[in-house]
């Protein structure tokens, strides 16, 4: 069982890692065409995973409210969309191809508040991939492992174009390819330790799980509309990233109903 939740748990920061790795095989700056492709794909996986992964299992476990049993997803939903927007207002970060930073204003250099940007979308997803694995470490019977290595998966594919989507600029603007790599890597601890710190506290997690499902898919779904959708949209038109948003969208809707 420990391997198992280990894998669950480090598979998504395996994705930023092996992106992030892109700096090495990679020559000159990415492409603004191959840079909405990921975005998109991103944003679809993130969009797949908190409908199929999260709300749907949320509203599944809540039946025994009959006709009310959408009021856990609707509050945890708003409660994640509000706490991503609190953590958006408070800390610095730094989105993608903008010069204006956000949040507190601070002294932080353009690499760190970039590496904290990412890392805001990260939080989430590693707070989902922990909330699925507590219910099934307790042996919630709506969920299996199977749905929690799916989840993981589908973080871990959408992760590794985020990896390369923050050290990839950062070695095209003079930075050497190891430290690259390293900001990149970095943008991703924060997955493994939100999941653990969830799974660690299980025990609280189980009675309100259809709210804290909800609350992980309402924070995703937070950064798909605050940053990845507009990030994949912004110049020159093109539909590349809207295609990629459904490749994203059918590749984790699959995983998710195959090996859920």
């Amino acid at each position: 069982m420990e391997l198992k939740i280990i894998s669950a748990v480090m598979l998504p920061f395996l994705g930023t890692v092996l992106g992030s790795g892109g700096v090495y095989f990679l020559k000159g700056s990415m492409d603004r065409r191959l840079q909405r492709m990921l975005t998109g794909f991103a944003a679809g996986v993130m969009v797949a995973a908190s409908i199929w992964s999260l709300i749907i299992p949320a509203m599944d476990q809540s039946e025994h409210m009959g006709r009310l049993a959408f009021l856990p997803a609707f509050i945890g939903v708003w409660a994640g969309f509000g706490f991503l927007l609190l953590l958006d207002r408070l800390i610095p970060h730094l989105h993608l191809n903008s010069e204006c930073p956000e949040g507190i204003e601070c002294g932080l250099g353009k690499s760190t508040m970039m590496v904290l940007a990412v890392a805001l979308h990260n939080l989430p997803e590693g707070m989902a991939v922990g909330v699925v694995a507590a219910g099934w470490l307790t042996g919630n019977e709506s969920i299996s492992f199977a749905s929690a290595l799916a989840l993981s998966l589908g973080i871990a594919l959408q992760n590794l174009p985020e990896g390369a989507i923050i050290s990839m600029p950062l070695k095209s603007n003079g930075m050497c390819r190891n430290r690259a790599f390293g900001y990149g890597v970095a943008s991703g601890v924060i997955e493994p330790i939100g999941a653990v710190l969830t799974i660690l506290l299980a025990n609280w997690v189980v009675p309100i799980l259809p709210y804290l499902l909800a609350f992980a898919a309402g924070a995703m779904l937070y950064v798909v509309v605050e940053e990845l959708i507009p990030e994949m949209s912004e110049g020159e038109h093109s539909n590349i990233g809207t295609i990629f948003f459904a490749v994203g969208f059918t590749l984790m809707m699959m995983l998710d109903v195959a090996l859920g």
